[in-house]
Parts: C-alpha cells; structure tokens; sequence
C-alpha cells in the first residue's frame, strides 16, 4: 500500500507542476496578443502619384508639344468636295459655310460650344463633306486653331477628301498601338490639324466606349478653339451617340429630297434635346448651281 500511495502522491505533485506551466503558457500566450500584431500591406500606388524626390514631373501638354510631334503631310484635297482650296471658290457654298460659322459664333455666346459633332440619320447625306468644310472656314480665321477627327471606324473618307494619309489614325491610338500625337496631321490652311479615321479595325463600338476617345478628347481638346468631329451614321449603329457623350453639341446633315422625315426624326432622338444645335439641309434646290460644281452640294444651314 505504502508503494500505491507514493505512486498517487508522485503524480499529484507532477499534475500540480503542469497546471503552474499551463498557466504561465496563458499569461504568455495572453500577453503576446493583447498587443498588435503588425500585417505587412502592399502599398497600392494612386492613380495621380505625386512625383518622387529627384525626379522630374511629368509635363503638361502643350501647343509647341503638338507642333513638334504631329506629322506635316502634304495635302492634295479633293476640289470637288473642298470647297475653300481650288482657286475659285463657288460663292454660294463657301458663303453657306461662313454663316454657319456665324451662327455656331453667336450661339457660342449663350452656351458652352467647343466640341461640335457632325452625323446624320442614314449614310449618303453629306456629313464628311459638311465636316470638312466648317474645320476649314473655322481654321481660316486668324488665331483660329482647329481639330478635325474623323470617328468614323466604319468607313472614313475625310483623309480623301483632304488627300492624306488615314493611318496611324484614331483606331491605332484606341487599340493603345500610338500615343496621340502621334496620329495628328497638320496640313491647309496651318491652323487645321486632323486625325484621321485610321486602319479598319474589328468592333468599333467597343472601341470608342473603351474610354481612350474621351481622353484624347480632354486632352487636345484645351489646346483648340473648336473640335470637329465626324462620325458614322446615327441609326444604323451607336457609334455617333457615343462620340456625343464627349461633345458639346450636335450637328444633324440631312440631305434635301431625299431623306424620310420619319428617318430624321427617329436620328434626332438618339441625342439629347440640349445637344442639337441644329439641322443642316444639304443639296437643297437652291444651290442647284453649286451642286452642279460640287458633287455633295452646298448646305443650308438651320442653327437653332
């Protein structure tokens, strides 16, 4: 018995220990996660990082960064379809153009009106002609600096009617292919500068919707008095309310005779009531001698 009771006391003294070792390993354990316990965090570097100790900042874009950088091509414009190159003007179609100008000039004055887009309901009506021709009566005027673009993905002609080059265009800048300025041409008169349609490219839609059209747009479009911009058709696809999005304003070509009311009234609700400065009717009866001349026709202007 005597052997049983040491046996018994042995292991009462050794469960004594472990439950003094046990808590001793709480007050450890307790102290070591009452304080905080440091998480290592990949910083996340912000959108508009401020420039680092040593380093140069990033330089705004200017007017002499654009003149250094974009292409000087030279032009050979369509006469037929330019009005204001050849060296004999058609008085009634250059006249049409510059009281449109006028017009877009005075409402100017009520609204903001800087970006201008040029579109019409169905292809056929003369937008690229009429968009051509208001980037070059605006770039006439002293001082007057102009961008013209042709956001048409789908089957731009503005670089024919100039005579240019259409790549690298605005399809290589939205494919992420070149920077900006590296699609810009400058050519006649020197204060118009274009960018042109570029190469056919798969899914334009998604193109101008992936936002780089709005960049470019925010980004040139401080350095110039007004912003042209041509586009596709506006009922076939959505091409045009989409480039509207960047614009101020919104310019319809409807041509005379030949386009359905019911067609141009569908086209005009595609933009908002706000945007539609106004309706341009091209080829009317009244510049029949014009059209003679001219294959588009000269337009009569209806600014709101």
């Amino acid at each position: 018995m005597s052997r049983s009771q040491d046996a018994l006391r042995r292991a009462e003294q050794e469960r004594d220990i472990w439950h003094v070792v046990d808590r001793q390993l709480d007050q450890v354990e307790a102290a070591k996660f009452s304080e905080p316990i440091p998480i290592a965090v990949e910083d996340e570097e912000p959108e508009a990082a401020e420039p680092q100790p040593g380093l140069p900042a990033a330089k705004p874009l200017t007017f002499d960064a654009v003149l250094a950088r974009c292409s000087r091509n030279a032009w050979t414009p369509d006469l037929q379809t330019v009005l204001f190159f050849g060296p004999k003007e058609s008085v009634r179609g250059t006249e049409e153009f510059r009281a449109l100008r006028s017009r877009l000039y005075q409402l100017r004055e009520r609204q903001t009106l800087k970006t201008l887009l040029v579109t019409s309901s169905v292809p056929g009506e003369g937008r690229s002609f009429v968009a051509a021709n208001l980037a070059q009566v605006m770039a006439l005027q002293p001082g007057c600096r102009v961008l013209l673009i042709d956001a048409d993905l789908r089957g731009g002609r503005l670089h024919r009617s100039l005579g240019t080059s259409a790549t690298p265009g605005l399809s290589e800048y939205l494919l992420n292919e070149v920077e900006a300025l590296d699609a810009l041409q400058k050519g006649r008169p020197e204060s118009l500068f274009f960018i042109p349609c570029g190469r056919l490219a798969s899914g334009p839609t998604e193109l101008i919707a992936n936002g780089r059209f709005k960049s470019l747009i925010d980004r040139l479009g401080p350095l110039f008095d007004w912003v042209i911009i041509d586009s596709s058709a506006a009922l076939p696809v959505s091409d045009a309310c989409l480039v509207s999005i960047c614009c101020d304003g919104v310019l319809m070509v409807v041509r005379s005779a030949s386009t359905p009311f019911d067609i141009v009234r569908k086209a005009r609700e595609k933009f908002r009531e706000e945007q539609l400065v106004g309706v341009i009717l091209n080829g009317s009866d009244a510049t029949s001698q014009a059209h003679a001349q001219y294959r588009q026709g000269a337009p009569e202007s209806f600014a709101r």
